[in-house]
């Protein structure tokens, strides 16, 4: 049986390597289709019979898609013995809105050799699951596919009084019980909300470019994300995230640059 996630990424070919899709209403905030979303659209178009998983993907925002059919092109750069590499092209009506480099190959369900991340923050029962209505009555269907806790230290901002840290954990279910995969973890990797209403400063935070790792299979379970912000200036914000799997092991990563108003 299809994941409510494997259902709103599926692809048909059309032929000349490139893949049509649907975009999903419920994956979108603000009734724009989510970053994480499209950036599995863009994995999941990369295909190897060797190489099954995800390891790094790449990737810039042009244009944000409205809800209707998209075109992804799809170009093979590289096939070795332990990694593939393709250029994926997300478009919609003859124009581009995504550009993204894709790698794949073979992960493992391994304990890291050596690491110095460690992961911090409440326990998942100890978090505010979030509405999928934002301050204002901002809709964010997304939470209706994923559930998501916020630790009580950053959910200030629900109430008009942000902490100004810097810094959000959350925690992440798929709401149909599926398990995370490479693919779906892009979706947590890009949490909701962004930094900047930490910082106070709300409104959209457009994607501009992000950058994700998958380092390890990840475990039945929530995933524990930490984000934090480095930079802010410019109308420009960088969020830094890391995945935590149930077992504690740090499984992806991403970052990424994003548009704000300050």
């Amino acid at each position: 049986m299809r994941s409510e996630f494997d259902r709103a990424t599926a692809l048909t070919a059309a032929g000349d390597g490139t893949r049509t899709a649907d975009l999903d209403p419920l994956w979108t905030v603000g009734g724009r289709p989510h970053g994480g979303y499209l950036l599995a659209l863009l994995a999941r178009a990369a295909s190897s019979p060797t190489h099954p998983h995800l390891l790094a993907i790449s990737a810039s925002f042009s244009k944000s898609p409205r809800l209707a059919p998209v075109q992804v092109e799809v170009e093979e750069i590289r096939a070795g013995r332990s990694l593939s590499q393709f250029r994926t092209r997300l478009t919609q009506d003859g124009t581009s809105c995504a550009d993204a480099l894709v790698t794949l190959g073979r992960l493992e369900d391994a304990e890291p050799w050596w690491t110095s991340v460690e992961q911090g923050g409440p326990a998942e029962e100890d978090c505010l699951l979030m509405p999928a209505q934002g301050p204002g009555g901002f809709p964010i269907d997304l939470l209706k596919v994923v559930e998501q806790r916020i630790e009580p230290a950053a959910a200030g901002f629900m109430r008009g009084e942000p902490a100004r840290r810097g810094e959000i954990t959350t925690w992440h279910r798929l709401a149909d019980g599926a398990d995370w995969d490479p693919l779906s973890l892009l979706v947590p990797l890009d949490p909701v909300p962004p930094i900047s209403y930490d910082l106070g400063l709300t409104g959209w935070a457009p994607t501009i470019q992000m950058s994700a790792h998958v380092r390890r299979l990840p475990a039945p379970g929530p995933v524990r994300i930490r984000m934090v912000a480095g930079d802010v200036g410019g109308q420009r914000m960088d969020e830094t995230a890391q995945a935590f799997d149930s077992r504690g092991r740090l499984v992806a990563h991403a970052t990424q640059i994003a548009g704000v108003r300050h």
